[in-house]
């Protein structure tokens, strides 16, 4: 009887580490594969990182080019990124420049925009987030120097959307002046305003890419100016309406010619620029 009892208990010792094993063995699995999602999500949301910091340089890029291209009618320059969750779309008639010239009718002159649109289920800063990238943060409509752009770059995030939730970058024209005058016995001042205006060219898609080629190149001139104003409209529904996010510059502004009983001349300077994508070059 005794020897009976002896033996279960042998063999009770024997499953025991048995038991112990595979316990500790679930259990590790279990950490790994935590880890493994863990480690996953980290290194994926680190990708979405990087096509968001390589989204503000390439819109940057972008924005300079629009100047290259601007200015010479069947110039070209092509723009390539690489995004893994990214990309880069064009909003037709996003906004509405109108310049009025001696408080006369306003010329209505509309452009569309370019956005480089992240999910935010990859990455998101913040609803209701603004950034200026480029130039540095200022509130006129209009940007004047000689080294002023003709395009202003800064990130919103805004839900929600209509057409998805996303963290974009976004490339709008600016409108660029210029003082100078001429002295020959009575001065004449001349201010010279300079307005890019993107519109829709071929999109193939055939790669991720982005060309800007200068279409056409217009412009007029107005003497004996005494008042010139320029403010900005969104398509009323359209992503570029004022609920779509409080944009980094004013919507109107007045050009001061102020300058005595100096005749003043107005010299604008109006650019067709197409926007492609994917188009091989």
């Amino acid at each position: 009887m005794f020897g009976k009892f002896h033996k279960k208990r042998s063999g009770k010792r024997g499953t025991s580490p048995v038991i112990s094993t595979v316990i500790m063995t679930g259990a590790i699995v279990a950490i790994l594969g935590v880890a493994l999602v863990f480690a996953n999500n980290f290194l994926w949301s680190r990708v979405a990182e990087g096509d968001f910091d390589s989204s503000k340089q390439l819109m940057h890029t972008v924005g300079l080019q629009i100047d290259d291209v601007a200015w010479t009618v069947g110039r070209t320059e092509t723009i390539r990124y690489a995004s893994q969750y990214g990309e880069v779309v064009f909003e037709p008639s996003a906004l509405t420049y109108n310049v009025s010239v001696n408080d006369g009718e306003p010329e209505q002159y509309v452009t569309g925009a370019l956005m480089f649109n992240l999910p935010t289920s990859r990455y998101s800063i913040t609803n209701d987030y603004l950034e200026s990238i480029f130039p540095v943060p200022d509130d006129s409509l209009t940007l004047t120097g000689t080294s002023a752009p003709v395009a202003r770059v800064f990130v919103v995030e805004k839900l929600p959307m209509a057409d998805g939730s996303y963290i974009r970058v976004v490339v709008v024209p600016a409108v660029r002046v210029l003082y100078s005058e001429i002295t020959t016995g009575a001065t004449t001042h001349y201010i010279k305003m300079y307005l890019p205006v993107l519109s829709a060219g071929e999109a193939p898609r055939l790669s991720q890419s982005i060309t800007l080629t200068g279409e056409s190149l217009n412009a007029y001139t107005v003497n004996g100016v005494t008042s010139i104003k320029v403010a900005v409209d969104f398509q009323e529904g359209s992503l570029f309406d004022f609920a779509f996010s409080r944009f980094p510059f004013d919507s109107e502004e007045d050009i001061s010619v102020d300058f005595g009983e100096d005749d003043v001349v107005l010299e604008f300077y109006l650019s067709e620029v197409s926007v492609g994508f994917g188009v091989n070059y």
